[in-house]
């Protein structure tokens, strides 16, 4: 059987780039927004070198895919739920190489930290500081992730890392919501500037990703 570490380092190597969008239990409407990965993809292939598949691609962690994909996203309003076996799951795929982006799109903000310490029991999320890299990679975020939804409560964008060794494996954003600002600009009523900013820090995302 090929190890999983194997088909990680082969999805990142030998073929285009790709998002997985997480399709988790708990009734959280996780498949929200699915012009997000394909536009900011497309700005990504448009900008850099990279060599990129511009689609929506839903994947449960129970999938044989699961383990194809360097890059997972999950996203949502709502609940989120891991079985044991998921947790496992997710816990050997981010051990073995694999790296999960969160975005707390508004509501699901007690669910995602509780389901993931089923995945890490003995971790926890940690604030990014602003000097970390991620920040700084492509574009400079010198207040770190940009504030492109205000949910009314004046608070500032977030972001949390979960860590093995030195390589960041899950990165968490609440308050500020930048895929928002991926998706077209019809899609919320934004701005040109506020859009092209959440495009640039999901770019800086994907290169630390791929770089580190």
């Amino acid at each position: 059987m090929i190890s999983n570490i194997w088909q990680l380092s082969w999805a990142q190597s030998n073929s285009a780039f790709r998002i997985g969008r997480l399709h988790y239990g708990g009734a959280g409407d996780w498949y929200v927004f699915p012009l997000e990965e394909p536009t900011l993809l497309k700005f990504i292939e448009k900008n850099t070198d990279i060599d990129v598949d511009p689609g929506f691609n839903p994947v449960r962690i129970s999938s044989d895919q699961f383990f194809s994909y360097s890059f997972l996203f999950l996203t949502g309003h709502g609940n989120v739920s891991f079985s044991e076996d998921d947790a496992k799951r997710l816990r050997e795929y981010l051990e073995d190489g694999g790296f999960l982006y969160a975005n707390d799109s508004y509501g699901m903000g007690t669910a995602f930290p509780r389901e993931l310490k089923k995945v890490f029991p003995n971790r926890k999320l940690v604030p990014l500081p602003f000097s970390y890299g991620l920040y700084h990679c492509v574009y400079n975020f010198a207040d770190g992730p940009p504030k492109i939804e205000d949910w009314g409560d004046d608070k500032p964008a977030e972001g949390y890392g979960i860590f093995i060794g030195k390589r960041l494996v899950v990165y968490y954003t609440s308050e500020g919501d930048p895929p928002d600002g991926w998706d077209p600009i019809s899609v919320h009523g934004g701005t040109e500037a506020t859009h092209i900013e959440a495009l640039r820090f999901g770019t800086n995302l994907v290169y630390w990703v791929l770089t580190h």
